[in-house]
């Protein structure tokens, strides 16, 4: 999951940062943040219940805060203006250290006054809000609500979807057209004509001697093979 792969990160680039808990939502983040009363919190821009904007408008001048996000350019702009400081998904260590040596100088001053930066920034990110923030699957009897975060990716199976998480695979009636078009294209690349990937679920990118890409994942034995039309995803890998 992004948190864990974030904690990871900082914990090669900020060593004695001390991270006193992980929120699963932005319900849980706001009453984390009154139990721990941190000197800086990181917020995903999308989480359920409430958004990290959302979040960091109840929080905004008690601590500094520094959102995660796949926004495009404009978005990034804004921020920039705003004075914030931001991760892009997905979170590598040398994207970190720029905004961990920002940081270190920030702690040494008092969380500024946010809201009218947030204001601006959330009418920004209003437009990024149709995507797709969980899906309902079944499993027999039982029906699961996943967030996106969880999933590790799609699978078409005749007339359903199947879901995979870490741990689980389920069943939804979407197909896999219906759901490249709701999901973020920042977080889920299409890599087969049958399977969609979450790219924070990629572990390494296996080459073979006829020049066949397949996907190791992090949290799961199997691979994922990619059509020679999604090759170009991979370029830069």
């Amino acid at each position: 999951m992004l948190a864990d792969e974030l904690v990871d990160l900082l914990g090669t680039v900020w060593p004695e940062l001390q991270i006193v808990a992980q929120a699963r939502d932005g319900v849980e983040a706001l009453n984390l943040v009154e139990m721990h009363a941190p000197d800086l919190v990181f917020l995903d821009i999308r989480m359920p219940l409430l958004d990290g904007i959302e979040v960091a408008r109840h929080i905004a001048g008690r601590c500094h805060i520094v959102f995660i996000t796949s926004y495009d350019q404009h978005a990034i702009q804004a921020f920039e203006a705003g004075a914030l400081d931001y991760v892009l998904k997905p979170p590598t260590a040398a994207r970190l250290v720029t905004t961990v040596q920002r940081l270190k100088l920030r702690l040494q001053q008092r969380p500024g006054d946010l809201r009218g930066v947030l204001k601006g920034l959330g009418a920004n990110a209003s437009t990024m809000s149709h995507y797709l923030q969980w899906v309902n699957a079944s499993r027999g009897a039982v029906v699961r609500l996943i967030t996106v975060e969880e999933i590790l990716y799609f699978k078409s199976d005749q007339k359903y979807t199947l879901v995979v998480t870490r741990d689980s695979e389920s069943l939804i009636s979407k197909t896999l057209k219906e759901l490249t078009e709701e999901l973020d294209p920042a977080m889920f690349w299409q890599v087969h004509r049958s399977a969609v990937v979450n790219v924070h679920a990629i572990d390494s990118v296996i080459r073979d001697e006829r020049g066949n890409l397949t996907l190791r994942l992090k949290q799961r034995r199997e691979t994922l093979p990619v059509s020679d039309a999604y090759h170009h995803l991979f370029r830069q890998m």
